[in-house]
């Protein structure tokens, strides 16, 4: 691995991270665990640096935590998170993010259709790139209830925010930590990431990974998560463009509508002095006029989202761009 992912602060507590963190949310899966664990060490028995496994308990109602348990006995490198109750794998990758110690950070579905041989094709590329995207190019899953939308939302999603990727859904990811500790996630926000990253300037690379067919369990996936991924979709496209200029999109409509709203008063106002014709009772007025208010408005929610981003980067000190690093030339002091 290079240098740079391999540099580790100099301190005892720091010495004994593991280089590479791997985060499996678990839901129910009891079944599939005991394979995982032996697919994950045969998958990483070349890999030259130490590695951790955290296994994120999402609020499973079987045998998963004992699953687990029997894990932990024979292999330390793993560790359980057992969240409350089933809060979803969005914030079960986000509690695994915040404890991971790795340099780099894999995750994986814990359904064994990722498959962790993958694993270190992604590792290969992690040294050149900030994430690395599993591609699942030959999917096992029914064309119409799962694949065929996952197809529609790549393409929307891809669009929409700029960063082309023919898999967002697939779970198998490697990210450098710089990345994912300067995300904060929610809603439906994990198959986003590389397009949250983008604004970072992280640069993204795509690789064909392996995609098997479900063994046990029943999957998770129901035709409400493809309503909520839209919705999301919309709260990424405003975080992307206009996070921090909210005046430009509230402020933009509002002077659309309002203006839109003032040419029809001023098209009945000239009916009323030029013609003489009665325009109090024409639905075109009220159409106006409403026009005009909801115009007032919108720049007014432009301007109080304007204070909010103000306030909320001015008091948290959140910087508005990312550093990838900092090259200073050496001094030549001290030099004889």
């Amino acid at each position: 691995m290079n240098d740079e992912l391999r540099s580790i602060p100099e301190n005892e507590d720091d010495r004994a991270r593991p280089w590479l963190s791997i985060v499996i949310p678990f839901y129910n899966e009891e079944e599939s665990i005991h394979q995982l664990h032996e697919q994950i060490v045969r998958a990483l028995a070349r890999l030259d640096e130490q590695y951790e496994v955290l296994a994120i308990d999402d609020g499973s109602t079987d045998g998963t935590f004992a699953a687990l348990e029997r894990v932990l006995k024979i292999d330390p490198r793993w560790s359980v998170v057992v969240l409350r109750r089933n809060f979803g794998q969005t914030a079960a990758l986000s509690a695994g993010f915040d404890r991971a110690r790795g340099q780099v950070i894999v995750t994986l579905d814990g359904d064994l259709q990722n498959d962790p041989a993958d694993i270190p094709r992604l590792l290969e590329l992690i040294e050149t790139y900030d994430v690395v995207s599993g591609w699942r190019a030959d999917r096992r899953d029914p064309f119409v209830s799962r694949r065929l939308p996952s197809v529609v939302a790549n393409w929307l999603i891809s669009m929409t925010t700029g960063v082309r990727l023919h898999d967002y859904g697939c779970t198998l990811k490697a990210y450098r930590r710089d990345v994912v500790e300067n995300l904060r996630l929610y809603g439906e926000l994990h198959r986003f990431i590389p397009a949250i990253a983008s604004w970072m300037g992280v640069s993204i690379a795509e690789v064909k990974t392996n995609h098997r067919p479900r063994q046990f369990g029943r999957s998770k996936y129901t035709i409400s998560r493809t309503v909520r991924v839209l919705l999301d979709l919309i709260s990424v496209k405003f975080f992307l463009s206009f996070m921090t200029k909210p005046i430009q999109i509230f402020g933009l409509l509002g002077i659309t509508v309002g203006a839109t709203g003032g040419g029809l008063l001023l098209y009945l106002i000239s009916l009323k002095v030029l013609m003489a014709q009665q325009i109090g009772g024409r639905p075109l007025l009220l159409l106006s006029v409403l026009l005009v208010l909801l115009g007032v408005q919108l720049v007014g929610m432009g301007l109080l989202g304007e204070m909010v981003a103000r306030v909320y980067h001015e008091m948290h000190a959140k910087p508005i761009y990312m550093i990838k690093r900092i090259v200073r030339m050496q001094s030549d002091r001290g030099r004889p």
